[in-house]
């Protein structure tokens, strides 16, 4: 084995033998699984109160049009007044009381809602709609207007969405195709600063230990680099695949717990409209229609250009400073662009995937890994991914050289922080 796969060796066993390692790694998926039952179960416990809302009617117009539902129960004090009202609210701890005065139809603007905290925008909405459609279908009788004729001419659209091959799509197409090439983005961006950072602690280790100045008397450090980066990085890949069977399974067996009255589920389904179910079935399809496979390739291919670029980055740094905290201040450059190639991905590939920004920051190497990954589920042309690739590919192998050439020096440089006319000075012996 030559020196360079034994560097590899050496860093690999070293990563996965550490203690911290280990426990995260079956750790960590435990703490996802966990933290997603802890914000379903609160989300269902934040839902589970009902609340009641008091109306006071003055115009009589609005009698038993609010109607209870699951989370709001609705009770006509209309008989009663508002001041009676009032105090039966602050009495029996009431969410709040609705007042609708009697010129309702003259005065628009006198209805008010009298409670401790604002009620939730959805529910206030849907308070609103109830009663301008109430005084809208008053106002036109009160003009000689056939209500029936009204509901007979209402007409409802859904316009059918379909490629050329005649394969039809849901209207929520493009953010499905986000989320699946956002998702994978957002999973390399985070593979990038966490085994990024790995390799640069390492090398700053080494550096403080002084172990370096033996390792550096018997392997070149253009290798000892690569060597770092290519041990990490399979640590990292081994770390992720366990993370990905280990959290896969406790979600699917979740998944399948939970699911303890699949009759009722199939009644609710059975309830639902021929129209949901065409939505859903649309839904499923364009699911199913992703190009996984494609996108999974790829994956990999950008994994191993867009992580490679960035740790050699990161070695570079780690041999330039004497400690973690001096790293600090290079770190915004290193983080700007994944994150610009995030917001980039989700506002500009989502509204138009093929327009010019998106396929620029799909060209650019320091954005193309995830801004590319984001267009792939929508549809790339084989000759911008093949460009995108070369970009990188070639911006990796220069980066690499560059990173090499700071290593060389910096690996050795003690007690002094490196200025950037210092840097330079490096990059050209």
């Amino acid at each position: 084995m030559g020196a360079l796969g034994l560097i590899i060796k050496r860093e690999y066993k070293a990563r996965v033998s550490n203690r911290s390692f280990i426990v995260m790694t079956f750790l960590s998926p435990l703490i996802v699984v966990g933290m997603i039952m802890l914000i379903t179960y609160l989300t269902q416990l934040n839902q589970a109160g009902k609340q009641t809302i008091v109306v006071v009617d003055e115009s009589g117009l609005f009698y038993k049009e609010f109607e209870s539902t699951e989370d709001i129960d609705f009770l006509d004090l209309s008989p009663a007044g508002i001041a009676v009202a009032k105090d039966q609210v602050e009495d029996q701890n009431y969410f709040g009381l609705l007042y609708i005065p009697q010129n309702i139809k003259n005065n628009t603007s006198g209805v008010r809602f009298y409670g401790n905290e604002a009620p939730a925008i959805a529910v206030l909405e849907g308070i609103e709609e109830q009663i301008e459609t109430k005084l809208t279908n008053e106002k036109l009788l009160d003009r000689g207007v056939d209500l029936d004729l009204i509901d007979e001419s209402q007409t409802t659209i859904s316009v059918s969405i379909e490629d050329f091959k005649g394969e039809r799509t849901s209207k929520i197409s493009s953010w499905i195709k986000a989320g699946a090439g956002g998702g994978a983005g957002y999973l390399l961006m985070m593979f990038i600063i966490i085994y990024g950072n790995m390799v640069m602690r390492s090398v700053i280790e080494e550096k403080t230990n002084r172990i370096i100045e033996v390792i550096i008397s018997s392997v070149k450090p253009f290798k000892l680099m690569m060597g770092k980066i290519m041990g990490t990085t399979l640590a990292g890949i081994t770390q992720f695949v366990i993370w990905l069977l280990i959290g896969g399974g406790l979600l699917l067996f979740l998944a399948l717990y939970l699911d303890l009255n699949p009759l009722e589920n199939q009644s609710a389904v059975g309830n639902m409209s021929v129209t949901n179910m065409d939505k859903i079935e649309l839904i499923v399809l364009d699911i199913l229609n992703l190009p996984l496979l494609k996108l999974a390739f790829f994956f990999l291919i950008y994994f191993i250009g867009g992580y490679f670029l960035y740790s050699s980055i990161y070695a570079a740094i780690g041999a330039a400073v004497d400690s973690e905290t001096d790293t600090q201040q290079f770190m915004l450059p290193i983080i700007m662009p994944l994150m610009l190639a995030i917001y980039v991905g989700f506002f500009a590939v989502i509204e138009n995937p093929d327009g010019s920004i998106a396929t620029a920051f799909s060209m650019i190497p320091l954005t193309s890994p995830i801004v590319m990954l984001m267009r792939i589920p929508f549809g790339v042309p084989w000759w911008q991914l093949a460009l995108s690739v070369s970009i990188l590919v070639g911006s990796f192998i220069f980066t690499v050289w560059f990173g090499s050439k700071i290593y060389r020096v910096g690996i050795l440089m003690y007690g002094k922080k490196p200025t950037c006319k210092e840097i330079l000075k490096w990059i050209k012996y």
